[in-house]
């Protein structure tokens, strides 16, 4: 062996022995934080070897790096403000939802108060506060989710917002087992919420359980944080029409900060036709002239019981299963054409009749 490759066979070793030896320090400091509740020296702790030039890359078998690059890019992304959008183009957009007329002009009159609310105070004019927060209440599937990502990018292009991105929690986002840990889980996805819209779906459940529910704490720590951020957060709280009054009402808090109610009727059987049609376009399907109908009385007949439905949302299931249905028709022809691929039949809309047998032979025997 010559003399400059045992040199390299040294220093590779030697700088394995100060990987040890810094992993080694870490886990000591990261015991005596644990310990005695101490922090370690950030640079310190965080300090990267770099192999003099030459020598191999020290590599990370540990992926302390590619954990550390994660995070930096985790906390850019947190810290960029992404560009606004042009509030016509939203508009547009917001025109072109399928129903929701109602919705839409609540909208509009929440656009031109907001807008006329920032001319008055560029103006030094007197001005009222406004409550952003508000309460959606309807059916499932009947874009509740969709308005309020929407709204989100609206408030970001009338710099209301700092970053215009919607965060969507339920109960079990909030709530956490033990005592203390409620209001830490609430205070963290706030915290991912400043800037943007938290979204609260079926809101009711935070205080349906009791006065001694930890769901009680979710709601005072939420109020809080709504009062400390009220410049760069709105909450929406959505659910059915008749518990979301119940939530609003069952605290005073609530009933002072959600004043503003947005009400989302189902669609109707025309509407969730369009809807189906949209999904077709979208996903490059056509449907036979002959399965107009037919899709029309599956709807209807479905649609009648709109909560287990779920309006738009079986529509979405109802596209779903059609598709796979053509999938297993077409699997078993030798040649398939464009057109076919593209052709969703009569037959796709309908489950097979015997899976229909079976399920009243299932029913008949419970």
């Amino acid at each position: 062996m010559s003399h400059e490759d045992d040199f390299r066979r040294q220093e590779i070793i030697r700088l394995q022995n100060e990987i040890i030896a810094q992993m080694t320090g870490q886990n000591l400091r990261a015991v005596g934080d644990d310990l005695w509740g101490r922090k370690a020296d950030e640079e310190e702790t965080n300090a990267e070897l770099t192999p003099p030039p030459g020598f191999p890359e020290v590599p990370d078998v540990f992926g302390t790096k590619k954990a550390k690059d994660a995070k930096k890019q985790e906390t850019k992304a947190q810290t960029e403000k992404p560009p606004k959008e042009d509030i016509a183009i939203l508009k547009k957009e917001l025109e072109s939802y399928i129903g929701l007329d109602l919705i839409k002009r609540e909208v509009e009159s929440l656009i031109n108060l907001v807008t006329v609310y920032k001319l008055r105070r560029e103006h030094q004019l007197p001005t009222e506060d406004i409550s952003l927060h508000m309460v959606f209440s309807g059916n499932p599937g009947t874009g509740k989710t969709m308005i309020a990502r929407l709204m989100s990018r609206i408030y970001h292009s009338l710099d209301i917002l700092d970053k215009g991105h919607l965060v969507e929690v339920d109960r079990s986002g909030l709530v956490a087992g033990y005592v203390g840990q409620t209001a830490i889980k609430t205070q963290e996805i706030v915290q991912k919420a400043l800037g943007g819209v938290l979204f609260i779906d079926e809101a009711y459940a935070l205080t349906t359980r009791g006065p001694q529910d930890f769901g009680q704490e979710a709601v005072e720590t939420l109020l809080k944080a709504m009062e400390d951020n009220r410049d760069n957060l709105v909450v929406i709280v959505a659910g059915y029409v008749d518990l979301m009054n119940d939530f609003v009402h069952s605290n005073p808090g609530l009933e002072s900060r959600f004043n503003r109610f947005m009400y989302f009727p189902d669609y109707t059987v025309q509407e969730m036709m369009d809807i189906f049609a949209l999904r077709c376009r979208n996903a490059g399907y056509t449907l036979a002239q002959d399965a107009t109908e037919p899709l029309r009385d599956v709807i209807r007949e479905e649609s009648e019981n709109a909560i287990g439905f779920g309006n738009a949302r079986g529509v979405r299931n109802l596209f779903e299963q059609a598709i796979s249905r053509q999938a297993n028709r077409l699997a078993k022809q030798e040649k398939v054409t464009r057109d076919q691929l593209m052709m969703l039949t009569r037959e796709d809309l309908m489950p097979p009749e015997d899976d229909e047998e079976k399920a009243e032979v299932g029913a008949s025997d419970d």
